[in-house]
């Protein structure tokens, strides 16, 4: 039999099958080429000639039809029908290294009238020959899983030292760690701010939904896209939104590693982090996204109908030859329902309220003697409020202390499941209390810094409001009014309810715009 099958063998064709198990093996290494080498060194000992090459760069995971260079080598034979063949391997491993799909492997290929020859191993076809080929088949495989645990034992070791071991999120990249052993992620400096504006965005409410902040990360030109046409799958601004990554810490539930603190440094901190996750879990109601709050209508939301009080919408209609924009009440019991004001005019009428609300410089002093008595004001609270949070953690750590010993004590399964996420919220509750512990007194010199940012917005809102964009246009109508704007349908707005600051300043220069008193 041994003689027939040499015989047989000595009138085909080759063809060759390479495989490595990564792309950065084939781009870094020379195992392809020094595969493919020894194969056509055996070809040409055998008097084979060899018709064609199939690389692999990927494992497959053992699947040879997740291979694409497998998958051409069938098609190709396939395509060949009748023509002899013989398929030459480097090693037994390369053709497969899962027991199962070896043997599915091998029916395909005698399917097709193929024969397999390895350089390290004589396929022969007898009950002896085919018993040691499967042996050597779940040795293959055998190295395979160990390799695997060996892998995922090194990984979760580093998850639980505190690092990420994962593919780089957006908004980081890798880098070698200072002290060596591995890498360790650091904000990359074009994407982080990009990331966390979108996450705290979405944290405070200036993003109302997933929706809006997918559209926000699309308009962005450097952040990376899902599809050819420039969007993003909503899923993956969900599955940011959840990463606890982004808060400077590390976890992997898959391998029973609970959250905690990385190595590398968050871009959001975890209070932050808490804040989003309450609103993906409906803790935290949020209005429904709309497509058209943006830069084109920034007092949308935020100037009322003064017949009817509710919120002016904002959108574009279409004219005869470009489009207009407008804002418009949409009231359905409101009298001036449907009627339009242009953008144009509504937003010089705000500007003109802006302009005015400018104090006098002599006042100057007399702010920057209010911020630092409010300062120290808060700073005495600051620190009661520290001692309170202190008492807080100590809370935490006797509640934990007791659901130990509680599970130590229990028996029931489903007992031990519902103390174990008890623990872990309690956990995450713990490092809530303990950011704000870190942040809850302010460091030394912080008084001036924010003493000159506050005189800087009263001094002129105006600046801020012309050359800042959407996100800061929204906090200049949060931090100057106390309450909505009203506006009537010819564009002259009611006198302002000013914030605090601005109503205790007073002494503006004359309005320039319309009020209605």
């Amino acid at each position: 039999m041994k003689d027939e099958y040499n015989k047989r063998a000595e009138t085909r064709a080759a063809l060759i099958y390479c495989r490595v198990s990564s792309t950065k093996q084939r781009l870094e290494g020379s195992g392809l080429e020094s595969q493919e080498q020894r194969c056509r060194a055996y070809a040409d000992e055998k008097g084979y000639a060899v018709e064609a090459v199939f690389p692999d760069d990927v494992s497959g995971g053992g699947d040879f039809m997740r291979r694409p260079g497998m998958v051409a080598l069938l098609s190709y034979l396939d395509a060949q029908q009748g023509k002899p063949y013989v398929v030459i391997f480097d090693d037994l491993k390369r053709f497969a290294r899962d027991t199962e799909f070896h043997l599915k492997l091998r029916r395909e290929f005698a399917r097709r009238g193929a024969l397999i020859e390895c350089l390290n191993f004589r396929i022969e076809d007898t009950p002896e020959g085919k018993f040691i080929e499967t042996v050597i088949a779940a040795q293959g495989e055998l190295e395979r899983e160990q390799n695997r645990r060996q892998v995922v034992q090194k990984m979760k070791a580093r998850v639980e030292n505190g690092y990420w071991v994962f593919r780089a999120p957006v908004g980081y990249r890798y880098v070698n760690a200072p002290s060596g052993g591995g890498k360790v992620l650091v904000p990359d400096e074009l994407l982080a701010p990009v990331v966390r504006q979108a996450l705290e965005g979405y944290a405070t409410g200036h993003f109302a939904s997933q929706a809006e902040v997918q559209r926000f990360l699309e308009r962005n030109p450097h952040f990376p896209k899902d599809k050819k046409d420039g969007t993003l799958r909503p899923m993956t601004v969900n599955r940011m939104l959840k990463k606890v990554v982004y808060a400077g810490y590390v976890e992997a539930p898959k391998w029973g590693v609970h959250v905690r603190q990385g190595h590398h440094e968050g871009l959001i901190d975890f209070e932050t982090y808490q804040q989003i996750q309450d609103v993906l879990e409906g803790k935290k109601r949020r209005p429904a996204a709309r497509a058209d709050i943006n830069e084109d209508f920034p007092l949308r939301g935020f100037v009322a109908c003064d017949c009817c009080g509710n919120a002016m919408t904002g959108a574009w209609s279409k004219g005869k030859y470009r489009h207009y924009a407008y804002y418009r009440c949409q009231t359905r019991t409101c009298e001036n329902k449907g009627k339009s004001v242009p953008v144009a005019k509504m937003d010089e009428g705000f500007a003109n309220i802006l302009k005015g609300m400018q104090p006098a410089k002599e006042l100057f002093e007399l702010a920057k003697a209010m911020l630092r008595d409010a300062w120290n004001m808060r700073l005495a609270l600051a620190l009661g409020e520290k001692e309170a949070l202190q008492k807080q953690l100590a809370d935490i750590d006797g509640q934990l202390e007791g659901m130990l010993d509680r599970i130590v004590e229990a028996n029931s399964a489903s007992v031990i499941r519902a103390y174990e996420s008890r623990i872990e919220k309690l956990e995450r509750d713990k490092l809530v209390l303990q950011e704000k512990i870190n942040k809850s007194v302010p460091p030394k010199g912080r008084l001036e810094d924010c003493i000159e940012l506050s005189l800087k917005f009263l001094s002129s809102p105006w600046n801020l409001w012309r050359n800042g964009d959407f996100a800061v246009r929204q906090t200049v109508l949060r931090l100057a009014f106390a309450e909505p704007l009203r506006c009537s349908q010819n564009g002259v707005y009611e006198t302002p309810n000013l914030s605090f600051p601005f109503k205790y300043l007073g002494n503006f220069l004359e309005p320039k715009s319309e009020m209605v008193l």
